[in-house]
């Protein structure tokens, strides 16, 4: 069926893919929901479009493609690497703009060599997008979890904290709130007078006697087990409730966490920011800085400028599968994203794929790009 009230740059933005050695696909407009659910993030859960098959199977309407396209290509068993590139709808509640639009974008699976990889998906992005603005100055916005969890690992939190903390990531506001809850740690009785119990009792801190407490209490209770609320699965999760609420980071490790968090720079000024930083505050980050300067000289030997390029240590999108670059295009003047993106290296593995699959990504809004094109009296 084809394609209504496409932009007019629609056929030369497909022609800029072939030329960039992409596979054109498609996916079906019905997606099962779980995987969205389970591995898109909350901020696309709340704003997807459910359904229900006649079976009784959570469906819902495709409300990005990464996942659908990942999906495919372990359906298909197509070797790796390979470059897909999509053009079609997809459908999500929006704060601003139709819930039903359009997306293009380019998935590169299979490429080993991580920073090129990264630096050629800024690219192709910055490259589409400068062939439909012409003279139009572009500006990135580069994140890096890779390197925040680095960051986070060095200061010796407790896993469930770094968990946290990951998941907070590009929420500037929440990860303040959590810093500050790391600053002054609530009271164990804030989670539960139950947990408060067990921890006077000692039981807390003995696994085995806390097992065999809940399994106790469990039976005389009439309560029913499965597979994810096990007494040892309670236990793992009251530990984790305790061990949150009496975490406290002393005030030079704040002080770390915090000045990494306020970096705001040139692309071309962040390898020697983050190295002098990591020397000061004595952190290993030898491997996620190694990646990060990789990136960067990747990014250069391409010819990318990196004056367009702006390095935020805090900057985050709100997808849950990224594990490293992410990045975001504007044209200057326009505050809307134009194109966004990022590595997941994770995502193929969870969704069923036998082998790791690395994988890195960006996507179009076409409707923010036409409006550009008009606010730039249609140059292209």
């Amino acid at each position: 069926m084809p394609l209504i009230n496409l932009p007019a740059f629609a056929g030369d933005l497909l022609a800029d893919f072939e030329r960039l050695k992409t596979l054109r696909v498609d996916t079906p407009v019905i997606q099962p929901a779980e995987p969205f659910l389970d591995m898109a993030g909350e901020d696309l859960r709340r704003r997807i479009f459910m359904t229900e098959s006649e079976t009784g199977d959570s469906l819902c309407l495709r409300p990005e493609f990464t996942i659908p396209v990942c999906l495919r290509h372990i359906e298909t068993a197509t070797g790796t690497p390979q470059r897909y590139a999509y053009l079609g709808e997809v459908f999500r509640q929006r704060r601003e703009g139709s819930s039903e639009f359009y997306q293009a974008g380019i998935e590169d699976l299979g490429d080993t060599d991580t920073a090129g990889a990264d630096a050629r998906a800024i690219g192709d992005a910055m490259l589409v997008l400068a062939n439909r603005l012409g003279e139009r100055r572009l500006k990135v916005t580069l994140g890096d979890q890779s390197v925040f969890e680095a960051v986070i690992a060095a200061c010796g939190l407790p896993g469930g904290w770094q968990k946290r903390l990951i998941h907070a990531f590009g929420d500037p506001k929440q990860l303040q709130k959590l810093l500050g809850e790391l600053a002054d740690p609530k009271s164990p009785g804030t989670f539960g007078h139950e947990v408060e119990r067990l921890a006077i009792l000692g039981i807390l801190d003995d696994e085995e006697r806390l097992v065999a407490h809940l399994a106790e209490t469990m039976e005389a209770t009439g309560y029913s087990t499965n597979a994810s609320r096990s007494p040892h699965d309670i236990a793992r999760r009251l530990k984790e409730k305790m061990e949150l609420a009496t975490t406290r980071l002393d005030k030079a490790a704040l002080a770390v966490m915090r000045e990494f968090l306020a970096f705001d720079l040139p692309l071309s000024e962040a390898p020697a920011a983050l190295h002098a930083f990591a020397k000061k505050s004595k952190l290993k980050l030898d491997d996620a800085l190694s990646l990060f300067d990789a990136r960067v000289a990747a990014l250069t030997k391409a010819g990318a400028d990196l004056d367009l390029i702006r390095y935020r240590a805090a900057f985050g999108r709100p997808l849950d599968y990224y594990t490293g670059l992410v990045f975001e295009i504007e044209a200057e003047g326009a505050p809307a994203v134009l194109a966004g993106g990022g590595r997941f290296d994770r995502l193929l593995t969870l969704l069923g794929a036998r082998e790791h699959i690395p994988a890195v990504g960006f996507s179009l809004w076409l409707d923010r790009i036409e409006r550009a094109i008009a606010a730039a009296g249609g140059a292209e």
